[in-house]
């Protein structure tokens, strides 16, 4: 068989213009590695298309050579599902338009490309709001945020991504367009579509456009920085303030000691917000359709100082303070390389177990590897935590990393006995891919193998990503398929 990828690439020059198809090595390297650098990824080229009509058409094009297609939004995944191992790259950087605002239906009808934080800027020039928060809204793009159903640091208030979202356009894998942009807050005509693409990792359709939620604007916001005794403590608390201050409880963060402490060491400007020095920390917001969300939540803080659920709490004076307690929390992620190699766990469990989790799955793997340093952090409130571990000072990186598959079973079993999930709101993609079926309901993995079987019958679209599904590994792109199969 002949190789069809020059023909393909020529092709696509034609129709988005040589400019538009990257084939020069430089030019494809930010599109090839994963951000954490897990996964050096390879491809015959990266395709920028200009809008929807020319997504499709690069698809059915592919659909015809039979080369397969990994979509890219800001390529800030960590779990290796934007990562192409041959066939092309799509990247939907050029769809960046917001297609309308309508401050009556409450609703923003953007393009995949649109970055996070241009999204938000949009929502609030119509004096709305869109509540998913990331700490990479700056670089990240709608279309990847929908795509791996995103959560954030709002999820306790207003859901995931899939909660904000009315409406999509979807590039199926033969290039046809299926265009549910409804504004529609009630629509039962059938199954929800939707939500097939959202949260799919690219592996089902390519969304180029959605229809998205806006909320109201608190009219005031307070934040403060809260020392606790323990992670029950905070769960303690955290179950206090939700039951007293009901849906203005937007923001629940929990910080262990050893965070905080790298964040203090390393992120420039960082300050320890309490005097005192105590295990667990939470960052609490609150917000209030009147000017009051500061006073109430210093009253709130105060009953849980006097009957001891807290140690001690800060409650922000301004919106310069308040962001900086916020970046003590968000600098988490970025500070933790600067002490060595990360073992990295994104995982949910019931919310009403989240204490016990972080006690037992600590125990258990400071047991297996005395000196190894629990950076456990994350969304306490809606049950995600961050269950990363930092090489012991004493160890090779290399030696570490290569006990990511045992910490592994130890943390994820502990999930798994405690009915929670080992991919909570960064996906499956290639680094989880194999743990999924040890975990999955086996009806769930065969539906979901279905699925893809039956959207993407030829395995073009992302493959060998969240589900394999009999891909073939000798794909006619001149590549050689991928390292696994």
């Amino acid at each position: 068989m002949s190789d069809p990828a020059p023909a393909l690439l020529d092709a696509l020059a034609r129709r988005l213009g040589p400019a538009q198809v990257l084939r020069a090595p430089d030019a494809m390297a930010p599109h090839l590695a994963e951000t954490r650098g897990l996964y050096q990824g390879r491809a015959l080229a990266v395709v920028r298309p200009a809008d929807t009509a020319e997504v499709a058409a690069v698809m059915r094009a592919c659909a015809e050579a039979r080369v397969p297609v990994v979509a890219q939004g800001g390529n800030t995944g960590l779990v290796g599902g934007g990562v192409p191992f041959g066939g092309i790259v799509l990247s939907l950087a050029r769809l960046d338009r917001v297609r309308a605002v309508d401050p009556v239906d409450a609703t923003l009808t953007v393009e995949a490309g649109c970055i996070l934080a241009r999204v938000q800027e949009a929502a609030q020039a119509a004096g709305l709001m869109f509540p998913l928060s990331l700490a990479s809204e700056g670089s990240c793009r709608i279309g990847g945020n929908l795509s791996t159903n995103a959560g954030g640091t709002a999820v306790l208030a207003y859901g995931n991504a899939r909660d904000l979202v009315l409406g999509l356009e979807v590039v199926l894998a033969d290039g046809r367009v299926w265009n549910g942009l409804k504004a529609l807050r009630k629509d039962n005509a059938g199954y929800d579509l939707k939500h097939l693409f959202i949260g799919s990792e690219g592996t089902l359709g390519i969304i180029t456009a959605a229809v998205l939620k806006l909320h109201p604007r608190p009219a005031s916001t307070a934040t403060a920085f809260v020392g606790l005794a323990s992670a029950q403590a905070a769960l303690a608390l955290f179950t206090r303030l939700r039951d007293r201050a009901g849906g203005r409880l937007t923001a629940f963060e929990y910080i262990p000691r050893f965070g905080l402490d790298i964040v203090l060491r390393h992120a420039p400007g960082a300050v320890r917000p309490l005097a005192g020095d105590h295990a667990a920390h939470a960052l609490v917001e609150l917000s209030a359709e009147t000017p009051e969300a500061g006073p109430a939540l210093e009253a709130l803080l105060g009953e849980a100082l006097e009957d001891g659920l807290a140690e001690d709490a800060f409650v922000a004076r301004s919106a310069a303070q308040g962001l900086a307690l916020w970046r003590l929390r968000e600098s988490l992620s970025e500070v933790q390389r600067r002490e060595g190699a990360s073992i990295k766990h994104d995982v949910s469990v019931p919310v009403s177990r989240t204490a016990a989790f972080l006690e037992r799955a600590t125990a258990a793997c400071e047991a297996e590897l005395p000196g190894v340093r629990v950076c456990a952090f994350g969304h306490l409130g809606d049950g995600n935590i961050h269950f990363n571990l930092t090489q012991p000072a004493a160890m090779e990186a290399a030696a570490f990393l290569a006990l990511w598959p045992r910490f592994n079973r130890i943390v994820h079993d502990i999930v798994h006995a405690m009915n929670g999930s080992i991919a909570a709101e960064h996906g499956v993609g290639l680094i989880k891919r194999d743990e999924l079926p040890r975990y999955a309901d086996p009806v769930a993995l065969d539906l979901m193998r279905r699925l893809k079987q039956a959207l993407d019958p030829q395995g073009l679209l992302n493959p060998g990503k969240v589900v394999a599904v009999g891909e073939a590994s000798d794909w006619p792109d001149g590549t050689g398929g991928p390292p696994f199969g």
